[in-house]
């Protein structure tokens, strides 16, 4: 889940698309830039994305265009500072000035509808900033730090997994990044300490969680993370030992101090930390949830009618799996407890062991594999590039998302990755994995991302500055259930049901986060909500609700996204009938990448009009 053009950095900044073809990647960087060569967008979304690399050092290493005139990126982290933040707030406005001074009427059809998604993420992001509180995860957090939120979890697999290392500039490059992350750390501390100051305190439970993590992260440099990455691969690369002893003194000078002030003063709010769990609790929470909402949805609907459409969904959908699980004899009990005896048959659970985990990621790339094939049946155009299954690392397991991916490298030196949280295998039954694996990877986000960043017309900034999660989440929602209409379950039922109960959850997030954040539910009911309506155990529900609690907001995406997606393509085939053609429908939905809701309805309503 991608935020872009705000103050804030987060795991899935700058990750609207995956990797580049090897034309694009060879390309200059202005030569991605333009809209078209006359366009008056240009030279605004040139300063754009400029401003953006400069803003998120971090992304810019991600995208792999951390590289000639922003090589010394590669060298330094985002600055978190209040000065900093304040800084982004007045850009922020000055940019929408620029962008809302355009006459409109001078703009192809194209350059309208890139405009119109650049302006509502400036928009969206102006909303949020008017609070003076909190971080990012998957969007606008109240807390800069929690479990899934802050550079103490962050920055650790930033620098071991996305930060290249080949020369002895890049082990440099590492070390001056190794010393930001003490600023980073300092930095999130006193942003915590100012909204403590003024009410904004996570929920106890979070901070448990948050505190937990920490001690897996606060270790002596001979165990650390950042330390043992640098000093393994700078060896591996024939650098010497002498990067691992800098690496060593750095972290013991600065960044284990740096972490244990911070791990002490968790502790210490910890003390006084209470047990509610909604937005509704926090001082202007009533009135940040809306926004929070229609920044992570791009949807207009109220807290009230996203619940509503929430339950309507799971009546709809419950129904359907209920037939299902009858016509493979699940007839007896709730859907949630037919599901969890469905989980317990042979066959369904894999060893809770890392053997029994490798055993799980690599049938995970088996259903890769066997979807690639068919979609050139669906697709006029696919992205090429690479990506693979990883279990998400250890020491950020018990706060990080079930499953998650994170885009290459711009010019394929590094692969996508899908994540997969096997804290507890048992909450990975074999009937649950396919359809993730649709979701995050083909034809879901990577698929989605790919034709987005492969995309010559595309501006960059379109690529990379926008994450808008009720198309991006929608998109990969709506890739489930295109992998059941390829019939990819049609020699496994059990994954079908899967696939079913997949949807049935997204349909129960809205529920839960909006009884969460506005209904103010405590966390004890809304873990019940997901173990009475799809099965899932106690450990799986609550990092669910956990996520949500830092999160607000952006689960009702996948949904609502869907929907909308479903809600063009039946229209489409009801105005075109026999001239309906679903490569066709593929291709314009998909044309110009992540969009705000609005402006897909408005595209596809286009596309109907003119076929």
């Amino acid at each position: 889940m991608t935020k872009g053009l705000t103050m804030h950095t987060d795991r899935r900044q700058f990750l609207a698309g995956t990797a580049a073809t090897a034309a694009l990647a060879a390309a200059p960087l202005r030569a991605q830039i333009g809209a078209t060569p006359a366009s008056p967008l240009k030279p605004l979304f040139d300063g754009l994305v400029q401003a953006q690399l400069r803003r998120s050092p971090e992304g810019a290493t991600q995208l792999g265009l951390d590289t000639g005139a922003n090589a010394d990126l590669r060298a330094k982290l985002s600055d978190q500072s209040a000065t900093a933040r304040a800084a982004a707030k007045a850009q922020t406005l000055a940019q929408l000035g620029q962008l809302e001074a355009i006459d409109r009427r001078a703009l192809s059809a194209d350059e309208q509808v890139d405009l119109d998604s650049v302006l509502y993420t400036l928009r969206s992001a102006a909303a949020v900033q008017r609070f003076d509180f909190g971080g990012s995860s998957y969007g606008p957090s109240p807390y800069v730090v929690s479990q899934q939120s802050g550079a103490y979890q962050s920055i650790p697999d930033f620098l071991d997994t996305k930060h290249p290392l080949n020369t002895k500039a890049d082990a440099d490059a590492y070390l001056a990044r190794l010393r930001a992350f003490a600023t980073q750390l300092d930095d999130n501390s006193e942003r915590m300490r100012h909204d403590v100051g003024v009410g904004v305190v996570p929920p106890d439970f979070i901070l448990d969680l948050t505190i937990a993590q920490m001690e897996k992260t606060a270790l002596p440099a001979e165990q650390a993370l950042v330390v043992q990455s640098l000093a393994r691969r700078a060896a591996a690369k024939g650098l010497g030992d002498d990067y691992g002893r800098q690496a060593a003194a750095i972290y013991t000078a600065a960044v284990l101090p740096a972490l244990q002030r911070q791990f002490a003063y968790v502790r210490a709010v910890r003390r006084t930390a209470k047990h509610d769990a909604g937005v509704w609790a926090l001082p202007q929470g009533a009135a940040f949830y809306p926004v929070a909402l229609r920044a992570t949805t791009t949807s207009a609907l109220s807290p009230e009618e996203v619940h509503r459409f929430g339950l309507d969904q799971a009546a709809s959908i419950g129904a359907r799996l209920d037939a299902e699980m009858k016509r493979q004899g699940y007839t007896k009990g709730t859907i949630g407890e037919r599901l969890v005896a469905l989980a317990a048959t042979p066959g369904q659970l894999y060893p809770n062991t890392d053997a029994g985990k490798a055993e799980a990621i690599a049938y995970c790339n088996s259903r890769l594999d066997a979807i690639r094939g068919r979609l050139p049946t669906v697709f006029e155009r696919l992205p090429s590039y690479k990506f693979e299954v990883r279990r998400v690392p250890p020491q950020t397991e018990a706060g990080a998302a079930a499953a998650f991916s994170q885009s290459p490298a711009i010019d394929g030196s590094r692969p996508g990755i899908v994540y997969f949280n096997l804290r507890d295998a048992r909450d990975w039954p074999r009937y649950d994995l396919s359809t993730t694996v649709f979701h995050e990877g083909l034809p879901g986000h990577q698929l989605e991302g790919g034709l987005a960043l492969s995309n010559t017309r595309l501006p960059l900034i379109r690529k990379i500055g926008s994450n808008f999660s009720g198309y991006a989440e929608g998109w990969a929602l709506y890739a489930e259930q295109l992998a059941d209409e390829l019939g990819m379950y049609a020699d496994d039922p059990a994954g079908r049901i899967g696939y079913l109960a997949a949807q049935l959850f997204r349909a129960n997030r809205c529920i839960v986060d909006t009884g969460l954040h506005h209904y103010r539910w405590t966390r004890e009911r809304a873990v019940q909500q997901f173990r009475d309506a799809v099965g899932y155990t106690e450990s799986r529900a609550g990092g669910e609700v956990d996520r949500y609690c830092v999160n607000p907001g952006q689960a009702c995406s996948y949904k609502l996204g869907h929907s909308t997606f479903v809600a063009v393509r039946d229209h489409a085939k009801a105005k075109l009938g026999p001239r309906f053609d679903l490569k066709a429908y593929h291709t314009a939905v998909l044309r110009y990448g992540r969009l705000p809701l609005e402006v897909l309805q408005r595209v596809g309503d286009a596309w109907v009009a003119s076929a």
